[in-house]
């Protein structure tokens, strides 16, 4: 679930001023389930960088059964980050989606980006391609007594890295929490993503050594099927 670098010198500045050198087009929207596909692709792109393909079994039959079944920010919800090197289209159907308000930047970039994947993620129109995506959904901290977001997965694809799409998916997350009024996004790195924590505590993360991860899964959860 981990970005790939610290914070960008690049930047970003509001959808409605005039670019200069290559403009790219950004946006933060809600996933529909028309995304299963390049959400599938990503979460498997995730698992190679992490070196955990070997534990990934994902289908995108799982996620069409186990996304999408309750409204968005009250079970399994996902931010879809797309690119576009023109300005989103005005009668996007995601620019009427009542649960949220797509969040649009553009970034001045020098040159434009090469991406060698553009065709497998390509997305409203030509144009638009999927950049990353953020999986969440609410948990409850038992010591606050409030709820908060799990932040299961954040991923953005290696050509788009370094432009501050990490910050701007995690942001997205972050002021969905305060819109709800919950106290907190709780998330996990490993440990050798020395890049990855950098950039969490530029964001303000405070990393906790102190806990550990446990997991129980596979033959070892099976074993307590059946006990009283």
């Amino acid at each position: 679930m981990d970005t790939a670098a610290p914070l960008p010198p690049a930047s970003t500045v509001p959808a409605d001023s005039t670019p200069v050198g290559t403009p790219l087009f950004s946006r933060i929207r809600l996933a529909a389930p028309s995304d299963v596909p390049h959400v599938h692709n990503l979460i498997h792109q995730m698992a190679v960088f992490e070196n955990l393909s070997h534990v990934c079994s994902t289908t995108e039959s799982d996620l069409s059964a186990n996304l999408f079944t309750s409204p968005p920010f009250q079970s399994f919800t996902i931010f879809i980050l797309e690119v576009s090197p023109k300005p989103f289209p005005e009668n996007s159907p995601h620019n009427s989606n009542l649960n949220y308000i797509p969040v649009v930047r553009i970034l001045n970039s020098d040159h434009p980006v090469d991406d060698p994947d553009r065709e497998i993620f390509k997305s409203e129109d030509e144009n638009v391609v999927v950049a990353g995506f953020a999986l969440f959904f609410p948990n409850f901290p038992a010591n606050t007594g409030r709820p908060g977001l799990f932040l299961e997965a954040i991923f953005v694809r290696k050509c788009y890295r370094r432009k501050g799409f990490g910050k701007m998916l995690l942001s997205a997350v972050a002021k969905q929490a305060v819109k709800m009024n919950y106290c907190e996004v709780f998330w996990v790195v490993l440990n050798r993503n020395v890049n990855a924590i950098r950039f969490y505590e530029d964001m303000g993360a405070q990393m906790l050594p102190e806990w550990r991860i446990c997991r129980l899964a596979g033959d070892a959860l099976q074993l307590h099927e059946n006990d009283n």
